[in-house]
């Protein structure tokens, strides 16, 4: 395959993997917590030779996490939670520590805050966040301490990416960082809330036709690339 045989299959290709990031994100327009995601493109320059042009394909294999804020619902749950502004919750799974905004919890029989998969919601130290299960009334304060009947229990943590260009996800709503976590200073609990996906319908369905409407195009180009060295292979085996 010449150069632009390959320049055309890479740009295929990425298109194919944005085609599945943007459907990604209309399957998930009403997941609660929800981060939109976008792919990027990005120009790589390979050196052929020292007197031979240089090679240039496009590659997709950066991938950009939206940190738009999403819609807040209220519904008055006392164990539905939202964070306003920067932050994400952190989240004990059996494949380690994750971030989320999801805070649709729940507690369980013995008195931890869980997801609605089990997993563990940590406070701002680590551990789980305990709520004992004979307390009647629940507040959690905008800075994320939880009282029960009036007593201070702990503060639900709210953790930043030391770096968010490595926000990475994982499944669903929860996400990794290589470079560790800090605290959140800009952000705000919301009892009785929950942030609903940032998915903008109308853009993600253009961005899907842009993207279907490039790819055909890149298809087009490769079946006009395959015709014109096949008619260049049996014109040259007839002079032969």
């Amino acid at each position: 395959m010449d150069n632009a045989g390959y320049t055309s299959l890479t740009r295929l290709s990425g298109l194919m993997r944005e085609m599945s990031v943007v459907a990604n994100n209309i399957a998930n327009i009403s997941t609660t917590g929800f981060r939109s995601e976008g792919l990027i493109f990005a120009e790589h320059i390979a050196v052929t030779g020292p007197r031979d042009p240089s090679l240039s394909m496009g590659t997709a294999i950066a991938h950009s996490i939206s940190a738009q804020q999403g819609a807040l619902e209220q519904t008055g749950s006392e164990f539905d939670l939202a964070i306003e502004g920067e932050g994400f919750f952190l989240i004990d799974t059996p494949d380690g520590e994750a971030l989320s905004r999801a805070g649709a919890f729940i507690r369980n029989d013995a008195g931890e805050l869980v997801t609605p998969d089990g997993n563990y919601l940590l406070d701002a130290g680590g551990a789980p966040v305990f709520v004992p299960p004979q307390a009647s009334a629940v507040a959690v304060a905008p800075d994320g301490t939880i009282s029960a009947d009036g007593q201070p229990l702990t503060v639900v943590g709210l953790y930043m990416p030391n770096d968010p260009l490595e926000l990475t996800r994982r499944a669903g709503t929860t996400f990794t960082v290589e470079s560790g976590v800090r605290p959140a200073e800009n952000a705000r609990v919301l009892q009785g809330f929950l942030e609903q996906s940032n998915v903008d319908p109308m853009m993600q369905v253009a961005r899907m036709i842009e993207v279907q409407r490039a790819y055909e195009l890149g298809q087009s180009f490769m079946d006009a690339e395959d015709n014109r060295i096949r008619d260049f292979l049996r014109t040259a085996g007839q002079r032969s």
